[in-house]
């Protein structure tokens, strides 16, 4: 019997560790990090790297899941009715942006070969003042709603904000207006088992989940739960739409109060873009209802007119690998004179950090605004982890103060602007479905600048000499979570 379970042992713990050996998409501190928990406690290694080891949608084999969890450029191909007339929203091979300077034709070229989307002009938005200006202005257009409303969030709180955008979808759906509301599964499971969600539902609203939990066993077996549906997107009649950070939720986050206020950023667009972020959502909304958007065409008056240069982009993984750590190295590694960062999670890998270390040492002027203090106390700490590399290129660090900062945004040199749901953290560089629209306009990166400049006015600057001063058992506990961020 000993024989047999020292037999069983070194089999099981052999199995996955060639499996992390034989995987050649994981970085070497992945590996290195997987292989470190086998040795240290090797069944619950078994067991989490089961769980959450690889980021697959479905334990299926690779060409079962890309046809179950297409990625946005293979639903475009495969299920619109009429892919001609979305043409002029689409990249055709590598081609240059007339309206985008050279400085910038890098990174738009990399973004636009993610997804497939081209680079549209046209386009023109607005930069809401705050939340309430940002909810009072969706629920305007959704009252003003002719044809169709498309909503998507990660979280969806029968507060305020959320019983007001409900309200609102169902007035429109009474009226005649295709309405379509998704969430993602366990960001917003509270407000799907909610008496507001069934209201919605018999109103008329459509309604789907985006990776549902409510069979915990089956998710944990077939896939692994901690994959999210991150995105916050919103498209009125095909020619308005909402990006930015901000979930359907009172600024006071009734769920995690004590961090309040949540800050966050919202963009009211309208032009070619918005076509994009539609296609975006149909995607979604295939993978989560197995229901077209039938017949989904784009305005025909959106393209042609006068306006910047802007594309969507989404990220997860069903997209590209490494896509978002790519795309901001790239832009990065454009920038001339400044960059300024904020991001409420800031665990990058080793790309982005070498990066931003990089863009400070060759004399841009880099800053990196997060929150005082986080919800999340692991990536906090491991945040502070990177503190000492980055003060040491040049990049200046700021931690607000006045509640979470929970603004995802990157300028360049005053002219490019990259807004939307992803933070820099690995979470959502690997696991979480994100959506982003990068911009090329001085006047609207003026505004968004102005805004990172009203978070940095309202924080406090992280100095060298405070962070030689930490104990040294202060030291020890961000690095050895920063070491263990890869398998987290």
């Amino acid at each position: 019997m000993t024989w047999l379970l020292l037999f069983l042992h070194v089999l099981l713990i052999s199995g996955f560790s060639l499996r992390i050996l034989l995987r050649d998409d994981l970085r070497p501190d992945v590996r290195m990090g997987w292989l470190t928990v086998m040795v240290l406690v090797p069944y619950a290694g078994c067991v989490l790297y089961y769980l959450f080891g690889e980021a697959a949608l479905g334990r299926l084999g690779s060409d079962r899941q890309h046809k179950r969890y297409p990625g946005v450029a293979a639903f475009v191909r495969r299920h619109l009715p009429a892919r001609q007339a979305w043409i002029p929203f689409l990249a055709q091979g590598v081609e240059a942006a007339p309206a985008v300077n050279a400085q910038w034709q890098p990174a738009f070229d990399y973004a636009s070969s993610i997804n497939g989307f081209a680079v549209t002009t046209g386009n023109h938005a607005q930069l809401m003042r705050d939340g309430n200006q940002a909810r009072a202005r969706m629920l305007a257009d959704m009252d003003a709603a002719c044809s169709e409303i498309h909503v998507l969030y990660y979280i969806w709180l029968d507060d305020e904000t959320g019983t007001a955008l409900a309200q609102a979808l169902m007035r429109a759906a009474r009226r005649g207006v295709t309405c379509r509301a998704m969430v993602d599964g366990l960001g917003s499971r509270a407000l799907i088992g909610s008496p507001l969600w069934q209201q919605m539902q018999q109103a008329g609203v459509q309604l789907a989940v985006a990776l549902p939990v409510n069979r915990p066993l089956k998710v944990i077996l077939t896939s692994r739960i901690d994959l999210r549906n991150h995105r916050k997107i919103t498209v009125i009649d095909g020619t308005t739409g909402y990006c930015g950070s901000q979930n359907c939720a009172d600024e006071a986050f009734a769920v995690k109060a004590r961090y309040a206020p949540w800050v966050d950023i919202m963009l009211r667009l309208q032009g070619p873009v918005v076509a994009q972020m539609q296609m975006i959502f149909a995607s979604d909304w295939r993978q989560a209802s197995g229901k077209s958007l039938a017949p989904l065409l784009p305005p025909a008056d959106l393209a042609g007119k006068a306006g910047f240069a802007a594309l969507a982009i989404a990220e997860g993984p069903n997209e590209r690998r490494r896509s978002t750590p790519h795309l901001v190295s790239t832009l990065l590694a454009s920038a001339r004179h400044e960059v300024v960062i904020s991001t409420p999670y800031f665990v990058p890998d080793a790309t982005v950090l070498e990066a931003l270390c990089a863009t400070a040492l060759r004399g841009v002027a880099v800053t990196l605004i997060v929150p005082a203090r986080n919800d999340s106390w692991i990536v906090g700490a491991a945040s502070r982890s990177n503190y000492r590399r980055l003060l040491a290129a040049g990049v200046g660090i700021l931690e607000f103060r006045p509640g979470l900062l929970h603004a995802k945004t990157l300028c360049v040199d005053g002219e490019v602007a990259l807004v939307g749901s992803t933070n820099l953290d690995l979470r959502s560089f690997d696991l979480n479905f994100e959506s982003n629209v990068l911009l090329h306009d001085r006047a609207l990166t003026a505004a968004i600048r102005a805004r990172q400049q009203a978070y940095a006015d309202a924080a406090d600057t992280i100095t060298m000499e405070q962070v030689l001063a930490w104990r040294w058992s202060k030291r020890i506990w961000h690095n050895l979570l920063a070491t263990l961020s890869p398998v987290l």
